[in-house]
């Protein structure tokens, strides 16, 4: 009997391949089945996916990433391309939404941040990259990191506590908010897993796991 849904793990997160031929309804009830079935296989975790076997149209994607949430404790972080055009076609609309957003609130800076470097902003920063070990970023407003926090940040500069840091990745050597740091002495050492987000909370940095996507909290529609 011919599979209607494979589900297959890899480094970068899950691939579920989908049969071609039959209807959207009976895919969807087997992706349930399926991941009702093998919900304590996976356990709690945060995954990104990547659909492969047939087209799909947006809405039929978040279809699936529902499904899949409602039948299993998996959270969907992102959903994965291998489509050339449409990777480069979101890594533009992405850009033009990090160009609109710093024209409004602050600026953003794309490329890693090595040893040595700096950035200063007097408003809010979207880093497009990671910065490193050694690295540091200081910034009036909110400091967003779309990739890996190994250096020093400095968010809130002018004493605004309710500012935040933000980074997909986060193993910093400090975080300070306002007049607010912590200290971290493993550098290599990372806060938790997947994107986080640090704020200010009785006086002290707490940084937490974040339950939704990056984009959402900057509100990138």
């Amino acid at each position: 009997m011919k599979n209607k849904v494979v589900i297959k793990s890899s480094k970068s997160g899950m691939t579920v391949i989908l049969d071609p031929d039959c209807t959207f309804e009976e895919l969807l009830e087997e992706i349930a089945r399926k991941f009702r079935e093998s919900a304590r296989f996976w356990g709690n975790i945060q995954l990104a996916l990547l659909l492969e076997g047939r087209a799909l149209n947006a809405a039929e994607e978040m279809q699936i990433v529902n499904t899949i949430a409602e039948n299993s404790g998996i959270e969907i972080l992102c959903l994965l391309d291998n489509d050339a055009n449409r990777i480069e076609r979101c890594e533009k609309a992405l850009n033009q939404k990090l160009m609109e957003l710093s024209s409004h609130t602050g600026q953003f800076c794309q490329g890693d941040l090595h040893r040595g470097e700096s950035i200063e902003s007097e408003a809010s920063i979207v880093i497009i990259g990671d910065v490193r070990h050694g690295a540091r970023v200081t910034a009036k407003g909110n400091i967003i990191i779309l990739g890996e926090l190994r250096g020093s940040v400095h968010a809130g500069v002018s004493g605004d506590r309710s500012a935040v840091v933000v980074a997909l990745e986060m193993a910093p050597l400090q975080i300070k908010i306002a007049d607010v740091v912590q200290h971290y002495e493993d550098k290599n050492r990372k806060l938790g897993k997947g994107p986080m987000i640090a704020s200010v909370e009785n006086c002290n940095i707490c940084a937490k796991s974040i339950k939704k996507s990056v984009l959402s909290i900057l509100n990138f529609n």
